[in-house]
């Protein structure tokens, strides 16, 4: 099959850099967990490292072109390839309510939604890591008391101990975005402590 076309409505941009592929999927500590999904593995550059790894790699994509694509290049992933939403899916009908890190080179559109989605889940993902429109990773990633502090820095980071790890340029993705990408890694903090109920917080924030 010959490789799939990125989609402008998916917000797809195929990372084509093996060696920035291998320095995401070499972040996570694979500690705390013994499974892996990877959100829009589009051709797998990425997901081919993740499976160098001993440990269960899943992929969700909704895309179905690169679906039949991964089925046809991967054989490690017979059974392991989740043809669904992200957003929309019950995640434990895999996990069952087991730990689980999240990776992946995440699409623009929607990558802010996917923290979200995270966050709802955070009691079984020990550790989040991967690509995102490089102001977007900066904001998760800022510290208190800067411009750049939002509501998303004060959100993820109640829960994670975020950073900010490298930028990746434009030319290393077919087709180049208009912005330049950054990479990040989140960690779940052991203890933490919210100034009010976990339920009030996220209304307050």
């Amino acid at each position: 099959m010959e490789k799939v076309k990125a989609k402008k409505h998916l917000g797809q941009h195929f990372l084509k850099d093996e060696s920035i592929a291998k320095a995401i999927a070499d972040t996570l500590n694979l500690k705390g967990y013994d499974s892996i999904l990877e959100i829009g593995p589009g051709m797998g550059v990425l997901t081919k490292y993740l499976l160098e790894k001993e440990i269960n790699t899943y992929v969700i994509e909704i895309d179905n072109e690169s679906v039949v694509y991964l089925n046809e290049n991967y054989p490690k992933l017979e059974g392991k390839i989740i043809a669904k939403d992200f957003l929309k899916y019950n995640i434990n009908e895999i996990f069952e309510g087991k730990p689980f890190a999240i990776i992946g080179n995440f699409p623009y559109n929607i990558s802010t939604q996917i923290v979200f989605r995270a966050l709802e889940l955070r009691n079984q993902i020990p550790e989040f890591a991967g690509m995102f429109q490089k102001e977007v990773a900066e904001r998760i990633c800022e510290k208190k008391g800067t411009k750049a502090y939002g509501i998303l820095s004060v959100l993820v980071q109640a829960f994670y101990d975020a950073e900010y790890l490298f930028t990746v340029n434009e030319d290393v993705f077919i087709p180049p975005p208009k912005v330049k990408s950054g990479v990040l890694r989140l960690r779940r903090k052991e203890n933490y402590t919210l100034p009010c109920s976990e339920k009030l917080f996220f209304t307050v924030v």
